[in-house]
Order: structure tokens, then C-alpha cells, then sequence
């Protein structure tokens, strides 16, 4: 998986800044922002972010702000973060002055280069600051941009006072599960990411249900990783069941408490001369409704009458409404149609619009 980073800026965000200097540059002067620690601490222990402080700090080195200066607050500030098991992967600082203009300064990208790699999800990283150019360095790396303080911008996602929002947002963002389930007939571990479209592995040893899981996790738009060992000398029923109610559990678990979602997805779609409907309510509460019919036993290696039953099981762990209607004549097109259309359901279920942290829901729980 790529790296996800959090650039965090240095003066106002992790530690107060002077309003007439704007420097710290003795320890007299080191004051940590309140909660920060604690939230640092939360968030770190979500293992999905990189900590990466990045700070202008104007003329260091010369007349105007010597080095001692800086290093001493500097280095205490650090210890007393490593002493609370906090980490910063790396620290950047720019020397510069703001009339320079240099590529290094915030919001300038210059000294940030190494991270337009393929080793690091920028699109889902972070930039912490106070400052609008701590937006725009946001913009600049094609990240998201946080505000902690008074400014206002409304590319920013958050903009609070309370480091602890900071950590319990960035903890509503991580959407991620792994499950392993473990019976004496199958042997199942499923890794779901509902942010990440990167494409994962799928091995169930059927080959037809591999390729309808395979279009699950391409029109929901989240990364899906299967692997499944299962009594296949006996039949398929056992892996096929299996995987339903370990898939749905990846669902639950990685939805949380389903806060800024939509809650909802609805999904038409044809296939040659097949209509598949599909829609899909994240409740807490599990039904299928199933209208469909087939004639064939068999599609490839995957039982027809295992088609309701695999989606009966993911309701009833994924806790969902679903209805499911089919209309057709070729049995591989009506199954294929309506996972796509499931999964386009789910797209539009689990999506969060930016800024919002309701439960959709006026029982203020799911």
C-alpha cells in the first residue's frame, strides 16, 4: 500500500507562536498548542500517516535569527515528542526570507519533491497548518489541507481550534478492515480499503466468482484484496457463504459509525438484454429483498442458487437493506449486470461529502 503523509506545519500548529517575533527562539518561549500531544499520539496509532513537519523559518542562520537560537527550543520540542513515542519521518525546513520567493519556501514545493512517487499516496494525505499558504501548499502537492486555528478557506476539509477534532477527523478517514475468518471448512482473509482504487488480489479458486468479485472491486471504486481457502472437494456453498459474510463484516467494520456518508445507493444498469436494479441502505439493519429467477444450475464453476445466498449473507453481516431485482434472458449477463450494479450501489452509499460528520440518520445512530 502507499505511504500517506501529514505535512505539519511547525509554529502555530504544533507549538504557539509569538505575536511579535513570530520566532521561538529560546526555550522560554516553547509552549506546545494544547491537546496536541494526545492527538498526535491518537493519530499515529492509526498506522496510516507519515508525520512530516515542514516549516519556513525566515533567515535562520543569519544576523536575524542565529542558529543556536533556533536549534535549542528546537531539539527540547522534538525530545519531548520522541518521549511521548511520537515520530516525524523527516523535517524540512526553509531558511528563506518570505521577498525571496524561493521554490523551497512554503507554499512552494521544492523541498517536497521526493514524495511525487509512486511510494506515497499524496491524494490522500494531509497538510496541517494555520496559514492559507499551508492550503495552498496543499493545492500545490495535490493533498487535502487542514486548518487549525482562525483562517478560513473553504478549500480547507476542517478548520478547528481543538487538535482532538484534527485527530477524531483523521480518524473518520481511515476506512480501512481486515478480516480473517477461520472455520473447518473455509480459510478466508479479505483486506478492504473504501478510499483507495489501487486494484488487489482475488483468489477464492472459483473462477467465475473470482471474476464477479473482481468487478465488485472496480465499480465500487475500493480496493479489495481475497483470499480464500475452501472444502471445494465437497462444493463450492462453504467458500461462496463464507466470503459473503466475512466481505460484509469488511463492510461494517470499515464504514465505523457511517458518519458523512450517504447511507444510500441506488444503481440501474443494462447488459446487452439484461436490467439489473440494485439498491442498497447501510441501516444497521439486514434484508434482502430478491426478485430473480434462473434456469440454468451453473454459470463456469459458480452455482446459480448460490447467487442469493451469497448476497443474503453480506446483508446480514454488513447489516444493509438490499433489493435486488433482475430481468433477462442470459443467465451469465444477469449476474454479471448485477454485481456492477451493486457495486455502483456501494459507490454511492459509502461516499463522503467533504466536511460533513452527521450520522445520517435522525436517530443519531446506525
Amino acid at each position: 500500500m502507499k505511504k500517506k503523509i501529514l505535512f505539519i506545519d511547525r509554529d502555530g500548529t504544533l507549538i504557539v507562536e509569538p505575536k511579535d517575533t513570530f520566532q521561538i527562539d529560546s526555550l522560554e518561549k516553547l509552549e506546545f498548542l494544547p491537546k496536541v500531544i494526545q492527538a498526535l499520539s491518537q493519530i499515529q496509532n492509526l498506522h496510516e500517516y507519515l508525520f512530516v513537519m515542514v516549516t519556513n523559518q525566515d533567515g535562520l542562520g543569519t544576523e536575524s535569527f542565529p542558529e543556536n537560537d533556533f536549534w535549542l527550543p528546537q531539539q527540547k520540542m522534538m525530545q519531548v515528542f520522541e518521549n511521548e513515542g511520537i515520530a516525524f519521518h523527516k523535517i524540512h525546513i526553509d531558511r528563506s526570507f518570505e521577498h525571496e520567493n524561493l521554490p523551497t519556501r512554503k507554499p512552494n514545493i521544492g523541498m517536497l519533491k521526493e514524495y511525487f512517487s509512486a511510494e506515497y499516496d499524496l491524494a490522500n494525505s494531509f497538510v496541517i497548518g494555520d496559514r492559507i499558504t499551508d492550503v495552498q501548499l496543499a493545492e500545490n502537492l495535490g493533498s487535502k489541507a487542514i486548518i487549525y486555528g482562525e483562517k478560513h478557506d473553504s478549500r480547507a476539509v476542517l478548520r478547528t481550534f481543538d487538535w482532538l477534532e484534527i485527530a477524531n477527523f483523521l480518524k473518520t478517514c481511515s476506512r480501512k478492515a481486515s478480516i480473517h475468518r477461520k472455520t473447518n471448512e473455509t480459510d478466508i482473509r479479505i483486506s478492504l480499503d473504501l478510499d483507495s482504487n489501487l486494484k488487489g488480489k482475488i483468489q477464492t479458486g472459483i473462477g467465475f466468482f473470482d471474476h464477479l468479485l473482481d468487478q465488485l472491486t472496480k465499480h465500487s471504486g475500493c480496493f479489495l484484496d481475497i483470499w480464500v481457502i475452501g472444502d471445494l472437494h465437497i462444493d463450492e456453498h462453504h467458500s461462496i457463504e463464507d466470503t459473503a459474510l466475512a466481505l460484509g463484516e469488511a463492510f461494517l467494520l470499515a464504514l465505523g459509525d457511517k458518519r458523512g456518508i450517504n447511507r444510500y445507493g441506488h444503481f440501474l444498469l443494462p447488459m446487452d438484454e439484461t436490467l439489473a436494479q440494485v439498491a442498497i441502505d447501510f441501516s444497521g439493519r439486514p434484508q434482502l429483498v430478491w426478485q430473480a429467477e434462473f434456469k440454468r444450475e451453473k454459470v463456469g464453476d459458480f452455482p446459480t442458487e448460490m447467487f442469493y445466498h451469497f448476497f443474503k449473507s453480506f446483508s446480514d453481516t454488513a447489516k444493509c437493506n438490499l433489493n435486488i431485482k433482475i430481468e433477462g434472458e442470459n443467465e451469465h449477463h444477469k449476474i454479471e449486470a448485477t454485481f456492477k450494479a451493486f457495486a455502483k450501489a456501494i459507490k454511492m452509499a459509502i461516499f463522503r461529502e467533504v466536511g460533513n460528520h452527521e450520522i445520517p440518520s435522525t436517530k443519531g445512530i446506525l
